[in-house]
């Protein structure tokens, strides 16, 4: 059987590493924002290139937070894409802002700066690009967008630690980048984990004052913030393993260029571009019977995932919050695939998928 993930495989070789970091958390009898929490920041910081980095709980939180800090106006739009994973929505819903849906572009998944203009209105105040995948928005002429309607810019950088745009890493670009640490991504920690970056020294601390309660100094609260915090031992995982995040990402774009070789015209593979490095935390391929090319691998023991089976826009939840037609985020929905892509797989696990895959 070819897993699509096991992270426990994925880990396998941090462990070590990791048991180190448990000991020495749980010896030192300080459990939140403590040194670990402060020297991951630093760590990620750095590593991103920006000046500043929040530890939080979520990716979700470093969504919502992010746009809280922005304080905009109630019913203020926000621009999204219309294939992103709901997460990036709930964010702007949760903020009482109203979502914006633009069209992603059908061959790199990410919004289409030709689009984003014509849903510019007098109460549009922010664009929340979404890098999918691993793959950098255009940025561009989406900065050229912002800086003409003066709009404010947030990466959801979810899916993209370390994925470059003309050499110049994502959580960079705008006033955040926000990034989520869950188990499955290029750099995941054991549970729930997300971190803000900005380059900002007043957003800076006004988001470490909203993640704890809207607190600076213990006990005194000057804002109404909420409890959001990087956990002490989640932030050890992760200095621990964001050393071996270049290695991590240098590995899945080998598989990837496998991927992108050896598997027939019949598919549609992700699009390879000058500028761009992408770090595939989802190797995706498109094909109209979808379902069945699913049904099929599994019978050959290899496991695939779909990111994601629902368009934003039909989701239930969203009823009511978002409107219009959006085709092409549909057919992305409709026909995407995920091929196994983990740090554990193997360039032999990767050729019998591509094997049986060319055989469908």
């Amino acid at each position: 059987m070819i897993e699509y993930e096991n992270l426990k495989k994925a880990n396998q070789s941090f462990f070590e590493e990791y048991q180190v970091s448990f000991n020495e958390v749980l010896n030192s009898g300080w459990y939140i924002l403590g040194k670990h929490v402060d020297t991951f920041e630093k760590q990620f910081a750095n590593y991103c290139g920006n000046k500043h980095c929040v530890g939080v709980a979520s990716g979700l939180d470093a969504l919502y937070l992010s746009l809280k800090a922005l304080n905009l106006e109630e019913g203020s739009e926000v621009i999204v894409p219309s294939n992103t994973y709901i997460a990036t929505i709930l964010s702007v819903l949760q903020n009482n802002l109203k979502p914006v849906l633009v069209e992603p572009k059908i061959d790199t998944y990410n919004i289409d700066p030709t689009k984003i203009e014509e849903c510019i209105t007098g109460k549009t105040k922010a664009i929340l690009v979404v890098h999918l995948y691993g793959k950098v928005c255009e940025m561009d002429a989406i900065n050229f967008l912002a800086k003409k309607y003066n709009l404010a810019i947030i990466e959801d950088c979810a899916q993209s630690h370390g994925a470059k745009f003309k050499e110049k890493k994502c959580g960079t670009f705008g006033i955040f980048g926000a990034f989520s640490f869950y188990p499955t991504k290029n750099l995941g920690c054991m549970g729930d984990g997300g971190a803000i970056t900005t380059y900002n020294d007043e957003y800076y601390q006004l988001l470490k004052s909203l993640r704890n309660y809207g607190s600076r100094v213990k006990y005194v609260n000057d804002i109404v913030g909420i409890n959001s915090r990087l956990d002490e031992m989640q932030a050890a995982f992760l200095s621990v393993k964001l050393q071996r995040l270049d290695a991590i990402n240098n590995h899945k774009r080998k598989l990837a260029s496998l991927y992108h070789q050896h598997i027939k015209s019949d598919f549609i593979k992700p699009v390879v571009q000058t500028d761009y490095y992408d770090v595939f935390h989802i190797y995706n391929i498109r094909h109209s019977r979808r379902d069945a090319l699913k049904e099929y691998l599994l019978s050959s023991d290899i496991k695939t995932e779909i990111h994601y089976p629902i368009a934003p826009h039909k989701q239930k939840a969203l009823e009511g919050f978002v409107k219009g037609d959006f085709p092409i985020s549909e057919e992305i929905h409709n026909t995407t695939l995920s091929l196994p892509i983990s740090y554990f797989h193997s360039e032999d696990d990767i050729y019998k998928v591509i094997d049986v895959l060319n055989k469908f």
